[in-house]
């Protein structure tokens, strides 16, 4: 791994967007397209890694994509990405994403994604990450624990040929 500048708090490239569900983003079951869905969560990692890094990133892998429920029409849907763990070109970043009670603010779920950002130039080679991840809670230490695990999973997955 790399030399790190600095490391950087979860907190400091936290990325949430909120979108309104339109009949443009409706399939033919009424619900929101998993696509389009797939669109934002793959944007929202994007901006997380890209806040963490500090420079351009591609998406190398989604990893562990779950759907839980449906979303319908002028329904809120949130999307919160958060770094869960940082390589050294690459940065898992967790994307969950919730349908918002606009009445009450509550949330219920509707999806959990993780995906695998690389820092790359603008020729997209990989650079270094130059920015750790400072773990404060327990929970991000679990994330963190979960990346480790899924990272190798990945690699073992890659060198049986999937």
């Amino acid at each position: 791994m790399s030399e790190k500048i600095r490391n950087k708090k979860v907190s400091e490239s936290l990325t949430e967007t909120t979108k309104l569900l339109q009949y443009k983003e409706i399939n033919g079951q009424n619900r929101l397209f998993g696509g389009r869905l797939m669109e934002w969560i793959d944007e929202v990692a994007a901006l997380t890694a890209m806040r963490h890094c500090g420079g351009l990133v591609t998406t190398c892998a989604v990893d562990n994509l779950r759907f839980k429920y449906g979303a319908y029409i002028n329904e809120v849907i949130v999307l919160i990405g958060k770094i869960t763990y940082v390589g050294n070109t690459s940065m898992e970043v967790r994307v969950d994403t919730y349908v918002e009670n606009i009445d009450t603010g509550i949330r219920r779920a509707i999806n959990h994604a993780y995906l695998i950002c690389v820092h790359v130039d603008e020729n997209g080679k990989p650079l270094p990450v130059k920015y750790g991840l400072e773990i404060e809670t327990i929970s991000e230490k679990a994330e963190w624990e979960g990346a480790v695990k899924r990272s190798k999973a990945r690699k073992q997955r890659f060198n049986d040929g999937y």
